[in-house]
C-alpha cells in the first residue's frame, strides 16, 4: 500500500506532537511493506510570518494532491489582535472548507490507566468508548452573516443548516453505529432552536434507512450532564459543529486528558486528521506535550485513508501498553507522579515505537 501524507505540524507544540506520530507511521509502514510519501507544508501562524497568509497556495494545493493530511496545531498569542479571517486558525477553517471533509469523527475511551487522571470515579468511566461524529462544515462556524460591528457596539453569528448537510453527516453517523454498538444519540436544542428543529427532523428520517440502530435524542445541555454521570451509555453521538466541539472536549475528562483525544475528518476530497488539543504555547519546546493524541491520530490516518485496521489497532493497543506500564508524559502523571516514569515529548514517541515494532515483529 502507498499512502501520500502532507504534514502540516502548524504552531506551538503541533511540530512536536507531529513528529512523534510521523515517526510511529514511519514504523509501522516500514515493517509492514507499505510506503509512506511524506509532504511538509506550513499552515497558522508559522505560515503567517513567513508566507504571508495562515493558509499559503502551496500548502492547500499539495494537501488537494494528497491522500491524507496530518495536522499539528495551530494558533499563538501574539496573533490575537489580528482579524478573525487573518488569524492563524482561519487557515485551518479554510483548509477544512477546501478539502471538503464534513464529518469530523472524535474518538473518546477510557483507559483503566488513566482513571486515576479523572475526576470521575472509575466505575463511572471504566468501559466508556464513545464515538463523537461532529458535522464540521455548517452552523455557527460557517454561517453567514456574521460580524463584529465595533461602532455599534454589535457582534453576530448565524447558525445555519440545509436538510442535506445534516443528512449526509446522519449516515455516517448511522453506518458507523451499525459497526460498533448499533445505538446512537442525536444532540440538540430543539425546544429551543429552528436548527435543532430541522436537525432533528432529518435524523429521524434518516433513521429509517438504518433499522437495526437504536436512536435516541438529547438536549444539548443535559448531553454535557449525562456524559459526566453515565457515559458508558453512549455509542455513537451524533452533533452539530459547535455543540460537537464543546461535548468532544468535555470528553477529555474520560481519556484522563485532552492529550490523548485524536480526530478524523472525512467525507470530502481529501480526508484531515489532527489531534484535539490545541497548540498549547506555554509549554512549546519544552518537551511536556503528550504526543499520545497524535499518534492515535495516526492510527485513524490509516484506518480510514489506508484501509490497514490491522496496522491502526497495533497501535492502538501498543499506547494502551506503554500506559499499562506506567510511563506518562507530565500531563498524565499529575496524579501520582511518584508511581509512574515521567517522560518527554520525544522519549514517549520512542517509547510507543519501540511498542510497536514489538508488537509487528512478533505479530
Amino acid at each position: 500500500m502507498k499512502l501520500k501524507i502532507l504534514i502540516t505540524a502548524g504552531d506551538g507544540i503541533g511540530p512536536e506532537v507531529t513528529n512523534e506520530a510521523v515517526s510511529v507511521l514511519k514504523e509501522v509502514a516500514q515493517l509492514g511493506g507499505h510506503t509512506l510519501a511524506l509532504d511538509h507544508k506550513r499552515i497558522g501562524g508559522v505560515a503567517i510570518v513567513n508566507d504571508g497568509s495562515p493558509l499559503p497556495a502551496d500548502t492547500l494545493a499539495a494537501a488537494l494532491d494528497s491522500d491524507a493530511v496530518l495536522l499539528g496545531a495551530v494558533g499563538g498569542n501574539e496573533f490575537n489582535s489580528l482579524p478573525p479571517d487573518k488569524r492563524p486558525e482561519a487557515g485551518l477553517l479554510q483548509l477544512r472548507a477546501a478539502l471538503g471533509g464534513f464529518a469530523n469523527l472524535r474518538p473518546a475511551f477510557a483507559f483503566k490507566e488513566l482513571a486515576v487522571n479523572s475526576p470521575l470515579r472509575p466505575e463511572i468511566i471504566d468501559g466508556a468508548d464513545i464515538l463523537f461524529v461532529r458535522e464540521l462544515l455548517g452552523g455557527l462556524y460557517f454561517g453567514q452573516p456574521r460580524e463584529w460591528n465595533k461602532a455599534t457596539n454589535e457582534a453576530w453569528n448565524t447558525m445555519r443548516y440545509t436538510k442535506d448537510e445534516v443528512a449526509r453527516v446522519a449516515r455516517i453517523a448511522f453506518q458507523l453505529a451499525g459497526k460498533r454498538r448499533k445505538k446512537l444519540t442525536s444532540v440538540d436544542k430543539a425546544n429551543v432552536l429552528e436548527v435543532s428543529q430541522l436537525w432533528r427532523a432529518t435524523v429521524n428520517e434518516i433513521a429509517k434507512e438504518f433499522p437495526e440502530i437504536a436512536v435516541e435524542h438529547q438536549y444539548v445541555d443535559a448531553m454535557s450532564m449525562h456524559l459526566m454521570n453515565q457515559p458508558k451509555n453512549y455509542d455513537v453521538v451524533l452533533t452539530e459543529n459547535l455543540f460537537g466541539d464543546i461535548l468532544s472536549d468535555e470528553s477529555a475528562v474520560i481519556t484522563g486528558s485532552l492529550g490523548m483525544l485524536p480526530s478524523a475528518t472525512i467525507g470530502g476530497k481529501v480526508n484531515l486528521y489532527e489531534p484535539v488539543h490545541g497548540s498549547a504555547p506555554d509549554i512549546a519546546g519544552k518537551g511536556l506535550a503528550n504526543p499520545l493524541g497524535a499518534i492515535l491520530t495516526g492510527a485513524l490516518i490509516l484506518r480510514h485513508s489506508g484501509g490497514l485496521e490491522a496496522e491502526a489497532a497495533t497501535i492502538e493497543t501498543s499506547v494502551r501498553k506503554v500506559l499499562e506500564q506506567g510511563f506518562r508524559t507530565p500531563d498524565l502523571a499529575r496524579s501520582n507522579p511518584q508511581g509512574f516514569t515521567v517522560l518527554s515529548t520525544t522519549e514517549m514517541g520512542a517509547k510507543v515505537r519501540e511498542t510497536v515494532k514489538a508488537s509487528l515483529v512478533n505479530a
